[in-house]
């Protein structure tokens, strides 16, 4: 019952998360009744919806493992959402277990979770943060004294970018981030697409305007411009279940695309 959930100091339940709802689609258990309520009702306008989290978290889990062997050994995961196992540090230290990882999201939630998961390591840090603002973010002492930009990175965007609109600059908030990367870099990036089924893109659309679940549903095309200066790793951008697969797929009715750029 709600009444009896645990609120960590400064959550709002009556307000619905986008990370606590992604969280209930996942089968994580830090989500709220007002979160559950809106899952439900995206799963009932697309029942294919916990299918494509899952699917979005599994390309996180081949695009992190990815840059890991390409030599990348800091990460900033940007609107992380709550921490799902196997979380990006967990990944990046199959390769290097002194890999560093800053996680940036500005729902106090996460924070509250993440703190608590990694208060004893060193090299993990949670900054609550909006992605919108990333001059905040880049000026963070706690993220500057543990990230080197002299050296290459990799800044994740896994299904964050499509709650940024045009008119916030989404695009302008990837160059900045490219900006500040060296050669070597990598971005990695997964975005809902304008082009799902109509009917259910046409249904969620609806049921979610006025709502912190809003989505800019971008074409291909659009989301290409994304990778703006960096060199698109093969397969491309495509349907998050089609980049390096390791089994087969069921397609989804709600897509959503995914690709890695290098920064040359």
């Amino acid at each position: 019952m709600a009444g009896l959930e645990r609120v960590p100091k400064g959550v709002d339940v009556s307000v619905p998360s986008s990370a606590r709802v992604y969280d209930y689609l996942l089968g994580g258990k830090d989500n709220y009744a007002v979160d559950r309520k809106v899952a439900e009702k995206l799963l009932s306008v697309a029942p294919d919806t916990r299918s494509v989290a899952r699917a979005n978290r599994a390309f996180l889990a081949r695009a992190v493992r990815f840059l890991a062997a390409q030599g990348i050994r800091q990460f900033i995961d940007l609107g992380t959402g709550i921490p799902t196992p196997p979380s990006v540090h967990e990944l990046a230290r199959e390769a290097d277990p002194s890999a560093r990882v800053v996680y940036v999201d500005n729902d106090p939630v996460v924070k509250v979770h993440n703190d608590a998961l990694l208060a004893t390591d060193e090299g993990v840090i949670t900054v609550e943060a909006d992605v919108r603002r990333p001059e905040v973010i880049l000026a963070d002492p706690r993220l500057r004294a543990l990230i080197d930009f002299s050296a290459p990175v990799g800044v994740l965007f896994l299904t964050v970018l499509h709650f940024v609109t045009d008119e916030e600059d989404a695009r302008g908030i990837v160059a900045r981030w490219r900006e500040e990367m060296t050669s070597g870099s990598y971005v990695v990036i997964s975005n809902m697409t304008a082009g799902s089924d109509p009917e259910a893109l046409r249904n969620l659309r609806a049921m979610t305007a006025n709502t912190p679940a809003h989505s800019t549903f971008r074409t291909h095309d659009e989301l290409m411009r994304f990778f703006d200066g960096f060199e698109l790793v093969e397969p491309g951008l495509l349907p998050v279940q089609e980049w390096r697969p390791l089994m087969d797929h069921v397609p989804t009715l709600m897509v959503v695309e995914g690709g890695v750029g290098r920064k040359p």
